[in-house]
C-alpha cells in the first residue's frame, strides 16, 4: 500500500484527492460547449444544460474512483507510482467503500440521465446506457479496455463527441455539424489529459502489465500523439469558419493556444513525475479554457 510515514492524510484529503479534482473540467467543458453550440444555433434550455452537467459530472468522478479501485485490484498502484494519492492504495480508505462510491457516483448518473431521456428523447436512454458501461468497464471487468490501448478512443467518443453533441441536442433536439466539431474539439482536448497521464505513468503501468498506449507505443510516439491531438483541437475553429457554420469570432478559440502549449512543452522537455502531474492539470485547465472561447466566439458571432 501507498503510505507516507510522517503524515497520515485524512479521509476527507484522501477523498477529495480520490475524485481527481483536476481532471473535472473535462466533465464542464463538453456541457459548456454543447450549450453554446445550442445558443448560436437555437436557443438554450437552461434545465437540460444543467441536467447534462450533474451526468457529465457523475460520470466522471464514477469513472475516477472505478479506475481507483480497479488499479489497487489489478496491482497497477504501487509505491513506485507518481501522482496524488489513491484512495484504495492509501491504507485510509477501504477500497469496497471505493468501489460502492463509484457505483453510487453511477447511480447519479444514470437517474439524471433517465430523467433527462425521459424529458427530451426517450432514445437517449440506449445512449446514457452505453455510457455508463463504457465507464465502468474502462478498467473494471474480466478484460478492461484501459488495459489494452482503448482507453483514448473512449475518452474522445464520451467526454468529447458524446457528452457535446448530447448536450447539444437535449437542448434544440437534433444533431448539427458544429456540435460534432465542437465535440472534436473538446475530445482532442479531454483525450489529451489522458494522454498526459498515461505518460507520466509509463513506467509503472507497464511493470504492472497494464498495457496502455503509451506502454504499447513508447514514449516518443506518445509525445507525438499528444502534439497531434493538440494540433487537432486548434484546427476545429479554422474548420468551423471556412464552413461558415460561425463568424470571424469562432478564431478567438485560437487564443487558447498558449495555454495548452505549455504542458506540451513540459512533456517533450521532461520524464519527472512531478512536473508532469502539473502538465495533466494545466491541460485540463486548457481544455476548459477552449470551452469558454469556443462559448465566447459563438456567442459574439
Amino acid at each position: 500500500m501507498i503510505t507516507t510515514a510522517a503524515v497520515i492524510p485524512s479521509p476527507a484529503r484522501v477523498w477529495w484527492l480520490a475524485i481527481r479534482p483536476a481532471t473535472l473540467a473535462a466533465a464542464v467543458a463538453p456541457v459548456l460547449a454543447g450549450t453554446a453550440v445550442a445558443v448560436h444555433e437555437s436557443g438554450a434550455r437552461p434545465l437540460a444544460g444543467l441536467a447534462a452537467l450533474v451526468i457529465a459530472l457523475a460520470l466522471q468522478i464514477g469513472v475516477n474512483l472505478s479506475n481507483d479501485y480497479s488499479d489497487f485490484v489489478r496491482g497497477a498502484d504501487t509505491s513506485e507510482r507518481i501522482g496524488p494519492l489513491r484512495a484504495s492504495a492509501s491504507g485510509v480508505v477501504a477500497p469496497e467503500r471505493v468501489k460502492w462510491a463509484a457505483i453510487a457516483a453511477f447511480a447519479v448518473a444514470g437517474l439524471a440521465g433517465l430523467a433527462l431521456s425521459l424529458a427530451t428523447d426517450w432514445r437517449l436512454i440506449f445512449v446514457g446506457g452505453a455510457c455508463l458501461l463504457a465507464a465502468w468497464l474502462y478498467t473494471g471487468g474480466p478484460r478492461p479496455y484501459g488495459y489494452m490501448g482503448l482507453g483514448e478512443l473512449f475518452v474522445f467518443v464520451f467526454f468529447g463527441l458524446v457528452a457535446t453533441v448530447g448536450t447539444a441536442y437535449v437542448q434544440e433536439m437534433r444533431i448539427t455539424p458544429l456540435a460534432v466539431l465542437a465535440g472534436s474539439g473538446i475530445g482532442f482536448l479531454a483525450t489529451a489529459i489522458l494522454v498526459l497521464n498515461n505518460l507520466r505513468d509509463i513506467e509503472t503501468d507497464a511493470a504492472a502489465g497494464k498495457r496502455t498506449l503509451a506502454t504499447r507505443i513508447a514514449l516518443g510516439p506518445t509525445r507525438i500523439v499528444l502534439l497531434v491531438l493538440v494540433c487537432a483541437a486548434f484546427a476545429v475553429p479554422i474548420v468551423i469558419l471556412v464552413t461558415r457554420l460561425a463568424g470571424v469570432t469562432i478564431m478567438a478559440m485560437l487564443f487558447g493556444i498558449p495555454i495548452a502549449a505549455v504542458p506540451v512543452r513540459t512533456a517533450f522537455a521532461t520524464r519527472s513525475g512531478p512536473r508532469l502531474v502539473g502538465a495533466l492539470k494545466r491541460m485540463a485547465g486548457a481544455e476548459l479554457a477552449y470551452a469558454l472561447l469556443m462559448t465566447l466566439g459563438l456567442l459574439l458571432s
